[in-house]
């Protein structure tokens, strides 16, 4: 008798700090997944900003961020290698930390950027692939309510135009290609995963290259967001209300969302300090009568308002697990 589990095909979309939380949360039930994540390449700011026009390069942070996360080493340990020491009086190096450095040399002058990213996901232990969404050098771009355009993600994530203008649609210049294993990943998946984070600059940077919406087609995956509880006030101006999140995504997919998990609107004091001083806000839950949206309201927050791996994961567990029944 053969009691093996056959694993579920879980693939994470998205970028930042959100797909790491996500992959997080994936990764301490691998015994039931099997771990991808295909992450957004037009981050134009910081770092990864820099390294790319410098070098003509990818940017590497996102892809860094994603791989640390499936490792099995202990993160505070990577997190002080890879990210603590900068390089100083360097050149072209200079405030650089070692895994940027890593993944855009490495990519450069020894091989190509996938021949960087599968060297660190090895030496780190990861427990999934990570996927760019294209290899093709791309500037996330929006057009404003009032007609305006605004490109590169660094300028929609940091605005200094009208606050008060929403973004009334994005895409990519070039438009890129999806990167083929990205494309593999993604239409043989059993779940596919959007992580929080920013709807824009985040998530649907990483689904705007040619052939993604495509690939999520032929899948026969469900469609789950994942979007938190809260937005950066100071961000993109992007959706405030989760009606709108989850119609504002749905624009760029190729049908509907299955299921969207809602972390408690419901903020404790010291949450609402910690949103304050961070410049978070939570978003306005307008979906008790609407029909049609199939949301998961639970929380899986830390005690200072972040969202918790650990709670997340659970929450996926019994989903995919089929605890949590989606329609």
């Amino acid at each position: 008798m053969n009691d093996q589990i056959t694993k579920k095909r879980v693939v994470a979309i998205g970028g930042g700090n959100g797909s790491a939380i996500a992959l997080e949360a994936l990764k301490q039930h691998r015994d039931i997944f099997d771990i991808s994540a295909v992450i957004s390449m037009s981050d134009s700011g910081g770092s990864s900003g820099r390294l790319r026009q410098e070098f003509n390069t990818l940017p590497p942070g996102d892809i860094l961020r994603a791989i640390l996360s499936l490792s099995l080493s202990d993160y505070p340990v990577l997190r002080k290698i890879f990210y603590s020491n900068r390089f100083s009086g360097a050149g072209k190096l200079a405030e650089h930390n070692l895994g940027n450095l890593f993944l855009t040399l490495a990519g450069k002058y020894a091989g190509d950027f996938m021949s960087a990213v599968r060297a660190l996901e090895q030496s780190v232990e990861a427990v999934g692939h990570v996927y760019p969404a294209t290899l093709d050098q791309t500037d996330l771009c929006v057009e404003l309510e009032n007609g305006q355009i605004i490109k590169t993600e660094a300028a929609i994530d940091m605005p200094n135009y009208d606050r008060s203008l929403k973004i009334k649609k994005a895409w990519l210049e070039p438009a890129g290609q999806i990167y083929s294993e990205a494309r593999e990943a993604l239409a043989a998946a059993d779940y596919i995963i959007f992580s929080p984070g920013s709807i824009y600059t985040s998530i649907i940077a990483a689904i705007l290259p040619a052939g993604v919406k495509t690939a999520i087609a032929q899948s026969k995956a469900k469609l789950i967001f994942s979007i938190g509880n809260a937005y950066i006030k100071d961000g993109e101006t992007g959706p405030t209300t989760v009606s709108g999140a989850i119609q504002t995504l749905e624009k760029y997919l190729p049908r509907k969302l299955d299921l969207t998990l809602l972390s408690d609107t419901k903020l404790s004091d010291i949450q609402k300090a910690v949103n304050e001083k961070r410049g978070w806000e939570v978003f306005t839950d307008d979906c008790e009568n609407q029909d049609g949206l199939n949301i998961v309201r639970t929380d899986y927050r830390k005690e200072d308002g972040c969202l918790c791996s650990d709670k997340l994961g659970k929450i996926l567990r019994e989903v995919i697990g089929d605890k949590l029944k989606i329609n």
